[in-house]
């Protein structure tokens, strides 16, 4: 019986990490970008702020800062936090070229860079299945320990 329960535990745990990301980069998405729109939107229609390509990386960073702050609260390190970050971007980055040559619109990128974004995060929480299939309660603790291991090398003879 324990054997069938643990497995579901870190699957519930793992989509429980994602989707609490997803949640705080909605927030972001609708507190962030809007501040964005608003110190933009007196600019002309053909200004750089208002390129797709720019618009997609704000709105990337206006997700990524809520996610980013989330899973530091929950406990992650920084190698995780960057590397979930950097997927979040790709998608769009991977996205500018097929945009530049026209084969999509702003539209198009702003659909296939989030739909991308959300595959690249599940890809990244993949490539770490130990990182975000434990409760955070876990993070925290390793963290400490980190921590408290790292002083005590650091202390003098």
């Amino acid at each position: 019986m324990t054997k069938t329960r643990a497995p579901r535990s870190r699957v519930r745990s793992f989509a429980i990490h994602y989707l609490q990301m997803v949640i705080a980069m909605a927030v972001g998405m609708m507190v962030l970008y809007p501040l964005w729109q608003l110190a933009v939107g007196d600019q002309p229609a053909s200004a750089w702020v208002h390129r797709a390509d720019i618009d997609s990386l704000v709105m990337s960073t206006a997700m990524v800062i809520p996610m980013a702050a989330w899973m530091r609260f929950r406990g992650h390190g920084a190698r995780p936090i960057v590397e979930m970050s950097a997927a979040m971007y790709a998608g769009f980055v991977l996205l500018f070229p097929f945009l530049w040559l026209g084969v999509i619109d702003a539209d198009g990128l702003m659909l296939l860079g989030h739909v991308l974004m959300l595959l690249f995060m599940l890809v990244a929480m993949l490539a770490r299945p130990d990182e975000y299939a434990v409760s955070h309660a876990h993070h925290a603790h390793t963290e400490a320990h980190t921590e408290a291991h790292t002083a005590t090398e650091q202390e003098p003879a």
